[in-house]
């Protein structure tokens, strides 16, 4: 929902009829895609800079989109090389890999690595040029990632990279930015949009403690504190905010 829709609201949030836009149901039968029912299937592509980004910042929204029938695909900027003590990059790679394969089977989504490594990502023409390639190929009608504005440079690039792309593919696709850790990581972050998660917050958890190495018992209990607090502000339980990067700018020459 927007801002708009939020202000409208009393009581408590059901799920909403649309995420981020996208129409979806609230039953199976609503959310299949069928020849009863055409809706067009839609691709949706959430971009992080590690393993485990994706799933603690949107995942309650990839399971709602995913369980619609919509195409939801799941990019890590790199593999998490630098993310376990004590292992070297080749191992924690290994690692990570898996439990990134297996919270993508909890949440419904397609996996895709890129080739950047952890805690050494960049910003340049090469980097510019591989993001811009990827998402062309995939041809997304919305791509959720890291807002720029952000403490941790791998958060950071990643979120520069898929701007420029957007830019340079003519905004043909909707760019969303979610938050990371909001104060300590994500810096004046102000959504625009919320999704409530209410529905899919345990299969959400679910995808995220797949990322065993990262103990997630501890890390969790910041995003569980959004989830809470974006749920106050839409009025249920928990959810998960986004900021719409506005689409009105002329395109670059």
């Amino acid at each position: 929902m927007n801002r708009r829709e939020m202000i409208k609201m009393t009581g408590t949030a059901a799920i909403g009829a649309t995420v981020l836009g996208v129409p979806i149901g609230t039953s199976a039968q609503d959310n299949s895609i069928s020849s009863n029912n055409p809706k067009r299937r839609l691709k949706v592509m959430a971009i992080g800079a590690h393993p485990d980004d994706p799933e603690t910042c949107c995942g309650g929204t990839m399971c709602l989109l995913a369980d619609a029938g919509h195409d939801v695909v799941c990019v890590y900027l790199t593999r998490g090389e630098a993310g376990i003590a004590g292992k070297s990059h080749d191992e924690a790679a290994a690692i990570r890999v898996v439990e990134s394969e297996n919270a993508c089977k909890v949440t419904g989504a397609r996996h895709i690595f890129m080739s950047q490594v952890d805690g050494n990502t960049e910003v340049n023409l090469e980097r510019y040029k591989e993001m811009r390639e990827l998402i062309d190929r995939e041809n997304p009608d919305i791509v959720m990632t890291h807002w720029p504005l952000d403490g941790h440079r791998d958060h950071a690039c990643c979120g520069i990279l898929v701007m420029d792309a957007w830019r340079r593919l003519d905004r043909r696709f909707k760019l969303f930015y979610f938050e990371a850790m909001s104060g300590t990581q994500s810096q004046m972050f102000h959504p625009t949009h919320w999704v409530n998660i209410e529905s899919v917050l345990e299969r959400k958890h679910e995808a995220c403690n797949c990322h065993v190495s990262q103990h997630m018992d501890e890390v969790y209990l910041w995003h569980a504190t959004m989830e809470h607090f974006r749920g106050l502000e839409c009025r249920c339980q928990a959810a998960e905010a986004f900021a719409q990067h506005s689409d009105a700018l002329p395109t670059l020459p």
